[in-house]
């Protein structure tokens, strides 16, 4: 249970670089807001400017409903028509301005917590792919032995009780979030805090993570994606750097990963190097697996023990390791004490999730929505379906659109059926979206491509289309609970959209 809080604003923004102050009085903080409708009497809003809108327009709004002071970047009379920044409405609001409001709101949701990531021990898991799987596994690895921990992940998190899915559609959420829940983990006694640290929330332009205190920094990989944010290759792997560049005592890396070399010259920590080649610290070979698990070898200096995973793929082979590796230095445990805990572990809903109705074809949902994610999953598959491999999936809006031609390439590689459909196509044109990925599919006589942007008209498709011995992989969606239009928001469930195509084709009835 999160314990109420309340700060004097001069307390509070007493270590903020402040350009300019009109404060008629030192009012009690009791929350932080950055978006207007969600300010009540004696919180502070925090206008921010976003992709789509800028948070200064709304600051007549958050006085409406009670706001005791204003955290801005802009003079307000120039975004805010009527308004100064004695403010017109109240004159008791206090309006502070700063020269860059989220990386103000980072510190002041920091010290309204009470520096909660100071009091824990954090591990940043940043990464193009396997991030959340790498987080689950490492909570629970802490959880085995004893450790009380608490995680933050795209899919769910643990802070201080129950289980709670992540309802936010931000991997990482902003800064009031998360060191809101940080406290939370801190004041129910966790010793442990594993968050997911995706690149934007580690750009400085979020600032989201910019306070957090972290111990320890894994990175799963990085290729390409979100360069419509990053603007560069360069700038996504200098973003994804910060976390190792923050961390104070090491950091695990990929050593199979291209970026390795760079992530190690961005800290003076130690960092230690999981993969395949038995020169890393962790290692594994001798892999086998199908869809229901991997068998493999999992090395160390000094010794080598036969293990097993209930999570399919050599990528998850990949997220064990960089799991074991963090948690092996965290506290030191030899590795052999690990290998009896692995059996046990469970993965991410929506990730390799297999849907069975009776039908006489696979059906898998995963979360794979990244070229690189397609080059791990789909020669898994392929190497595992007698008959033939039939993919639906899309690519995000607003996103980064140079890896759309990629996504079709690597599809059109080792599918028989492409099935082109809505991922979150926002603000876009839905078709639009889908003939940039059709551009670079790269079709051999016999392979069909489809373009339905109706998601679930495209699985039904799909379904249709599948017959005994074949595979239906659904991607991109994963455990997601909505696909985001333009100016709405559909309610899914993929996993439970599959069951009904089938179930219309008479299974599971």
């Amino acid at each position: 249970m999160q314990v109420p809080r309340s700060m004097r604003l001069g307390e509070l923004i007493r270590d903020l670089d402040v350009l300019e102050l009109h404060a008629p009085s030192d009012p009690h903080i009791l929350g932080l807001a950055y978006d207007s409708r969600e300010v009540r009497p004696g919180w502070l809003f925090a206008a921010l400017e976003g992709q789509h809108t800028d948070g200064h327009r709304f600051v007549s709004q958050a006085v409406e409903r009670g706001a005791a002071a204003v955290l801005h970047g802009r003079p307000l009379e120039a975004t805010q028509p009527g308004a100064t920044a004695a403010g017109t409405t109240r004159q008791d609001v206090a309006y502070v301005r700063v020269a860059d409001p989220r990386r103000a709101l980072s510190a002041l949701a920091d010290a309204f917590h009470g520096h909660p990531s100071r009091r824990l021990e954090v591990i940043g898991v940043t990464g193009t792919d396997g991030k959340s799987t790498t987080v689950y596994l490492i909570h629970q690895l802490l959880a085995a032995l004893g450790q009380r921990a608490g995680f933050l992940s795209t899919v769910s998190f643990q802070a201080g009780g129950q289980l709670r899915p992540n309802p936010l559609r931000q991997s990482t959420p902003e800064a009031p979030e998360v060191h809101a829940l940080l406290a939370e983990m801190a004041e129910a006694g966790m010793r442990y805090a594993v968050l997911e640290a995706t690149s934007h929330g580690l750009s400085e332009r979020t600032s989201r993570l910019a306070h957090v205190s972290f111990q320890a920094a894994v990175c799963t990989n990085i290729t390409h994606e979100h360069l419509e944010f990053h603007g560069t290759f360069e700038q996504y792997r200098s973003d994804k750097a910060n976390l190792f560049r923050a961390a104070r005592r090491f950091g695990v890396v990929n050593g199979d990963d291209p970026s390795h070399s760079y992530l190690a010259a961005q800290t003076r920590r130690p960092l230690h190097l999981y993969g395949w080649s038995p020169q890393f610290e962790l290692s594994a070979n001798d892999f086998h697996g199908d869809l229901e698990g991997s068998r493999f070898t999992l090395r160390w200096a000094g010794g080598q023990a036969a293990a097993g995973l209930v999570l399919p793929g050599r990528h998850n082979v990949e997220n064990l390791l960089a799991a074991c590796l963090a948690v092996q230095r965290l506290l030191g445990v030899p590795c052999a004490d690990l290998v009896p805990l692995l059996p046990g572990l469970r993965g991410v809903p929506g990730r390799l999730q297999p849907v069975r109705a009776g039908q006489p074809f696979r059906v898998i949902v995963d979360y794979a929505h990244t070229p690189e994610a397609f080059a791990r999953v789909l020669p898994f598959a392929r190497a595992l379906t007698p008959g033939r491999l039939i993919a639906v999936f899309g690519s995000a809006g607003e996103r980064d659109t140079a890896k759309r031609p990629l996504q079709g390439e690597v599809a059109s590689r080792h599918c028989d059926v492409l099935v082109l459909a809505d991922e979150d196509p926002r603000g876009e044109d839905p078709q639009a979206i889908l003939r940039e990925i059709a551009a670079g599919c790269r079709l051999r006589p016999g392979q069909e491509l489809v373009l339905e942007p109706d998601r679930r008209k495209a699985i039904q498709e799909a379904m249709r289309r599948a017959g005994p011995g074949d595979a239906v992989l659904l991607l991109g969606k994963g455990h997601e609970g909505s696909i985001l239009y333009s100016g709405a928001s559909l309610p899914w469930n993929e996993a439970e959209v599959a069951r009904e195509a089938l179930r219309a084709l008479g299974y599971g009835a």
